[in-house]
């Protein structure tokens, strides 16, 4: 299955973390990211990551094209409602293409968790015969 992640500046280190602790179930998958948090699950989780451009410079354009085309199975999209910065993408426009699309999407470490574990549980499956 092809995820997509984007983290915000502040939850970085967390999708790192989330990446280091899931790698055995997240190198079964393919990886896509905004540049640096591509290049950071990479350098952090030793794990191959189809990088886009930054988040800022359209690589959050990059990976809602690819949502658009159905071609990401699931979204973890690590965003700070509290104190986004300026040049931060923002991630409304991915949330609602989950939406429109049926994908699934996790915007904090709980939603994360809960589909990497149904991820290897087999229990998302269904996007095999969806897409």
């Amino acid at each position: 299955m092809n995820i997509g992640l984007i983290a915000h500046d502040t939850k970085k280190t967390l999708l790192q973390n989330l990446c280091i602790a899931y790698r055995p179930i997240l190198l079964k998958h393919e990886l896509h990211a905004t540049g640096t948090s591509g290049r950071l699950v990479q350098e952090a989780a030793n794990l191959p990551v189809h990088k886009f451009l930054p988040g800022h410079l359209g690589g959050e354009e990059q990976l809602a094209s690819m949502v658009e085309q159905g071609s990401i199975d699931l979204l973890i999209c690590l965003h700070d409602p509290m104190s986004p910065k300026s040049y931060e993408p923002d991630v409304h426009e991915l949330i609602n293409l989950c939406d429109l699309h049926c994908i699934p999407l996790a915007t904090n470490l709980a939603s994360a968790e809960m589909l990497i574990k149904s991820l290897e549980r087999g229990e998302l499956d269904w996007r095999e015969i969806y897409r």
